[in-house]
């Protein structure tokens, strides 16, 4: 396998092409809006480049990760020689469906199709496929080309070669694959999301401001950013969209997402992409300043 298509170029996508690209991969990385692929590809530039500073790769290995990416605008011309498809699309099921649609109509017999969704179901998504036992959830973390988890999730339907096959991947990459069944936010979200939906609770109540709640989890349990930082980081839309996807799976209340958090995304208060969530990011994206709704 030299061949891997990344479907989105975005902040997970850009980050797994880069992850691919600089263990020697063909990445084809493939986007609907160009401007995308150009932030996307500066942004790999810029990640590279910190890298070279830091003395962890040299500028060789910089230009040799950046000619092994090729950009696309058409998934068909992406994928057509592709061993592996990793899509990494907005978190939206009716987007995913489609996008596995097409991608099983266009690709290659034996191309493996895997996700990095953080939630949503990995057997709803390749029972819109002719292969549903080469669908796989690969969810790497933010930011990808830092953080060693990957979380390799089974749906129903998933083969035990194709199962294998992603996990020897996974670890060739220098990554390390953890095996999980397909339930509604796998793992990692599964613990993160309603801790992070109750630090909301906490600061929706009135218990305590922004600042002391992410101070008290730093410090008290060890965690390297507190928990309304991490929801700007990961951006709260996307909390939003995991939480619905979690309630919706388990019909359990305590899924449910805080009211305050709907409204912040309906107000477009997403954390940092936006420039304001429970902090305020228009000087600096360190989560220096609360929010003046939250001050």
């Amino acid at each position: 396998m030299k061949n891997i298509a990344v479907i989105g170029a975005g902040t997970m996508g850009n980050g797994i092409a880069h992850t691919f690209a600089q263990f020697g991969y063909n990445v084809q990385l493939i986007d609907i809006s160009q401007a995308a692929l150009d932030k996307g590809l500066a942004t790999i530039t810029k990640n590279l480049d910190r890298m070279v500073a830091k003395e962890k790769i040299t500028e060789d290995d910089k230009n040799n990760t950046l000619n092994n990416i090729t950009t696309y605008t058409s998934i068909k011309d992406g994928v057509q020689y592709a061993s592996l498809v990793v899509e990494a699309a907005t978190e939206n099921v009716d987007l995913k469906l489609k996008i596995f649609k097409d991608l099983d109509d266009v690709c290659p017999e034996d191309t493996i199709l895997a996700t990095n969704t953080s939630s949503i179901s990995i057997t709803q998504i390749a029972a819109v496929t002719k292969r549903p036992e080469k669908v796989i959830g690969m969810h790497f973390m933010n930011p990808v080309p830092i953080m060693k988890l990957v979380e390799i999730i089974r749906g129903y339907n998933t083969s035990d070669e194709v199962m294998d096959f992603t996990v020897d991947l996974t670890k060739k990459i220098n990554k390390v694959p953890v095996e999980v069944n397909d339930y509604p936010g796998f793992v990692a979200n599964r613990i993160l999301m309603p801790m992070i939906n109750e630090s909301i609770e906490t600061l929706y109540n009135g218990v305590a401001g922004v600042a002391e709640i992410d101070t008290v989890m730093k410090l008290g349990m060890a965690h390297p950013m507190g928990p309304l930082q991490l929801a700007d980081f990961i951006g709260l839309d996307v909390c939003l969209s995991i939480l619905n996807v979690m309630y919706e799976g388990f019909k359990n209340p305590k899924y449910a997402p805080c009211p305050l958090l709907v409204n912040m995304v309906m107000a477009g208060k997403l954390g940092v992409k936006s420039g304001e969530g429970f902090y305020d990011y228009s000087e600096s994206r360190k989560a220096e300043k609360v929010a003046k709704m939250f001050s």
